[in-house]
């Protein structure tokens, strides 16, 4: 017999999933600035690195609250 889960318990497995993928988002952004820093490479290489990361959590985070939403008000 399978088990289901209630919208609750999906959210929270979802949020858990969500903050890896921040994590990685400041991960790439923390990148970018060290490359900006380093001048290793152009400066323009580690300013599209921290876009990218910044891209990264805005899009994720806007998963998250879009999903919120629907849980909050089925």
């Amino acid at each position: 017999m399978k088990r289901t889960i209630t919208r609750q318990e999906e959210f929270e497995i979802m949020k858990l999933v969500m903050d890896k993928f921040l994590w990685l988002g400041v991960i790439i952004m923390a990148y970018g600035l060290y490359k900006i820093i380093s001048l290793s490479e152009s400066f323009w290489f580690g300013l599209s690195i921290l876009a990218g990361g910044a891209i990264i959590m805005l899009l994720f985070v806007w998963i998250l609250m879009k999903e919120f939403n629907y849980v909050k008000h089925p």
